[in-house]
């Protein structure tokens, strides 16, 4: 079985070979450990495939060098404060809503570029998107397409900024609905851009969760924000193309409105929501796509403890039918030896490569 029919089979419970994984190693891990990480990755080509020394640049960090400072095609200026890792806007645009009535954001459909959280667009950058979904079909591998992440929600404060949003989100002011309505067609574009491509799934990612709780009320996220996710996650499954929704913090309380609404692979973290909980609420309804703990046992616990956490989570969550992938992004300060004890336990565990 090659890794797009596994993929399918996991997201649509018909018994796949393996639990597809993706391990993705921040810039600031690749800068620390260099080529003793490779050394580890050639250990274990169910996990990462026929990687090849010397392709990644340890020391380039792209735009998310410390101390940049950018605009998006919103127009939010985005700063990165530490080296390789994502940044913070610094400006709202639309802080003031008066803005609103002559605001504009630049149109990546227009451009033909491909936009991502936190970058300027680059007129034509499309094209290579184009071309990997072709080459994916061509050799029988999953293709797909993407929103950017914070497509709904997070882009609201961006906009606004975070304590307006969370005012407007009470009072409900119109030019709320009509940012919204905003927001929705410019996703909706997108989302048309890459059905036409016929992929096999659309990634999108809205951060909704704090540390133990939604960012805003149940009720305020169904008002709102759940609203676009039906149209937006309903035209991908008429397609017939798989929903991907990446939602870092706690979100239990919606994650049945996520299903009903068309998400077919929910990527949630796991101790942040509790893996009983997800047990009870989500198996077997939804394939969980789970997002490994990296605030305190990848970084900070034993070798033997994040062995014992993923044998945990898969004898949890793993069913012969399918219905359980694995996610697990690496960041400071993860010593070498968790990042060790994390793929032979993922090894063990009939993990492999994603996708």
């Amino acid at each position: 079985m090659n890794p797009k029919e596994n993929f399918l089979r996991a997201a649509e419970f018909r018994g796949p070979e393996w639990i597809p994984c993706s391990i993705s190693f921040s810039p600031p891990i690749w800068h620390t450990y260099r080529e003793r990480l490779e050394e580890v990755m050639l250990k274990y080509p169910c996990l990462f495939g026929d990687y090849r020394k010397g392709s990644v640049n340890f020391d380039d960090f792209g735009i998310r060098r410390r101390g940049n400072i950018v605009e998006d095609e919103w127009g939010c200026l985005w700063s990165f404060p530490i080296e390789g890792l994502q940044g913070q806007v610094i400006r709202h645009p639309l802080s003031d809503w008066r803005a609103l009535e002559s605001y504009k954001p630049k149109d990546p459909i227009a451009l033909n570029a491909l936009p991502a959280e936190g970058y300027p667009l680059v007129p034509n950058s499309f094209e290579k998107a184009r071309k990997a979904v072709e080459e994916a079909k061509a050799s029988g591998r999953l293709a797909v397409g993407s929103c950017p992440h914070g497509f709904v929600f997070q882009r609201l404060y961006y906009l606004r900024g975070f304590e307006n949003l969370m005012r407007d989100l009470i009072l409900g002011p119109p030019e709320l609905g009509k940012l919204l309505g905003l927001i929705l067609r410019y996703n909706e574009a997108l989302v048309q851009r890459w059905l036409k491509l016929e992929v096999d799934a659309i990634f999108f990612g809205d951060d909704l969760g704090a540390q133990d709780r939604l960012t805003v009320s149940p009720k305020t996220f169904r008002k709102w924000i759940l609203p676009v996710y039906e149209r937006l996650f309903g035209t991908v499954r008429e397609a017939n193309a798989h929903v991907h929704l990446h939602s870092d913090g706690h979100v239990l309380e919606v994650a049945r409105d996520l299903v009903k609404a068309g998400v077919t692979i929910l990527n949630i973290q796991d101790l942040v929501n509790g893996i009983d909980g997800i047990e009870r609420l989500l198996k077997t309804r939804v394939c969980v796509d789970l997002d490994i703990d990296r605030q305190r046992i990848l970084p900070f616990g034993r070798p033997e403890e994040v062995e014992r956490h993923i044998a945990k989570v898969v004898s949890k969550l793993k069913s012969e039918d399918g219905g359980l992938m694995i996610t697990v992004g690496i960041y400071p300060p993860t010593p070498l030896e968790n990042i060790e004890a994390l793929c032979r336990a993922l090894e063990a565990a009939g993990a492999g490569i994603k996708y």
